[in-house]
């Protein structure tokens, strides 16, 4: 299944490596990302494929939350056809 995953926080070095870091060890593969830094905030959106992650769709974005917790990050995961109906216009 894809998803979007959305990451908003302060800039500092190593966000990108953290979160990638963290996708891949959920066996998250990330197909597509876009990054930008307004003032010193970060945001960051992912196109990803979950279909390596071996447990709950829901697992896992609890698991992504609390690592952005952990990070002082806000971290989001929707199915992609979720975020597609909430984004139409």
């Amino acid at each position: 299944m894809r998803a979007i995953v959305t990451v908003i926080g302060r800039d500092r070095v190593g966000i990108i490596a953290e979160v990638s870091g963290a996708l891949a060890a959920a066996g998250v593969n990330i197909l597509d990302i876009t990054q930008t830094v307004t003032r010193e905030y970060f945001t960051m959106i992912m196109l990803t494929d979950t279909s390596g992650f071996g447990g709950a769709f829901s697992e896992l974005a609890d698991s992504l939350e609390a690592f952005g917790e952990k990070l002082g990050m806000s971290i989001r995961i929707q199915r992609e056809d979720i975020f597609e109906a909430m984004h139409r216009v």
